[in-house]
């Protein structure tokens, strides 16, 4: 599977991440082997939270067995010092690991959150701690929300390395500021700074839960995905095209392994097919939440 740098931290990464979400909604049996497939995929970045129910825990015995080949990325949804710090010593202590490679300042939405990290006694303050001791390499964001107010967390935080953020054609074929990715992703490029892409596979929002009742999604995702083999290679495709450094399988383990089979035979997508693919898109409803966006 190819590989790309991701920004200047010294990784190269595979064009595909591992998001650990999937393995919140499997046993452990079914939790190690899809590890080990997506390992024999030869995929080498991993992605976890605090917040995806049991997936640190799920992670762990797979993580610790091969910690060499896994670069490992987790993030906290804390704003203050105390609050991240503790997050922090929690995931290592139920990843079962001594160190993460890349910590992320977890689903920025909001201006004043932005205050908060950045401020005295934000968060910031305990990754540059955690780093100095050696329990974090890399620092990094995720958002889903504006990406004027990522551009903005890009100004004001100067040791950033990564970026994550959501890269598919229905966000794409949106002409305004505020869908505008394109410009996180050309910056983050002009500064050496990587790129993780996020909802790539969206179709867009679930019906209401008038329409669909959750129990009833036939997906754990946040979103209705797109789910025939084709669609995923054609969305992994184009987002992978757009220049990012890798992109994260949607959180629902049953799709994981076309997304797997994607990245494996990414060969490009010519200007053509990605124009005709964000032209049938673009009437789409967005499947970044509206909220995110005021």
């Amino acid at each position: 599977m190819q590989t790309r740098a991701l920004g200047e931290t010294g990784h190269d990464s595979t064009i595909t991440t591992f998001g650990a979400i999937a393995l919140n909604w499997l046993e452990q049996e079914g939790a190690d082997q899809m590890v080990e497939l997506v390992l024999d995929y030869g995929v080498n970045h991993f992605d976890v939270a605090p917040t995806y129910g049991d997936a640190e825990l799920k992670l762990g015995p797979k993580l610790r067995q091969h910690r060499e080949e896994i670069f490992l990325g987790c993030k906290t949804q804390e704003r203050g010092y105390e609050g991240a710090r503790r997050k922090l010593d929690r995931s290592l202590d139920r990843l079962g690991v001594e160190h993460i490679d890349l910590y992320q300042v977890h689903g920025l939405e909001y201006e004043e959150e932005l205050d908060t990290i950045t401020g005295d006694d934000g968060a910031l303050e305990a990754f540059w701690e955690a780093k100095e001791e050696g329990l974090v390499d890399h620092i990094g964001l995720t958002s889903h929300g504006d990406p004027r107010l990522i551009l903005e967390a890009m100004d004001r935080i100067d040791d950033l390395e990564t970026v994550m953020f959501p890269m598919n054609p229905v966000v794409a074929g949106k002409d305004d500021d505020e869908h505008d990715y394109g410009a996180v992703l050309d910056r983050a490029n002009d500064e050496g700074i990587g790129t993780l892409g996020i909802k790539a596979f969206a179709k867009g929002p679930w019906p209401s839960t008038d329409e669909l009742p959750e129990g009833d999604r036939p997906y754990s995702n946040w979103y209705e995905p797109v789910d025939t083999p084709d669609e995923i290679r054609e969305r992994f495709d184009f987002a992978a095209e757009q220049g990012l450094t890798s992109v994260i399988n949607p959180g629902d383990p049953k799709l994981v392994a076309m997304v797997l089979d994607a990245a494996e035979r990414y060969d490009g997508m010519d200007e053509a097919a990605q124009r005709s693919l964000i032209e049938r898109l673009r009437h789409e409803q967005s499947p970044v939440p509206e909220q995110l966006h005021h």
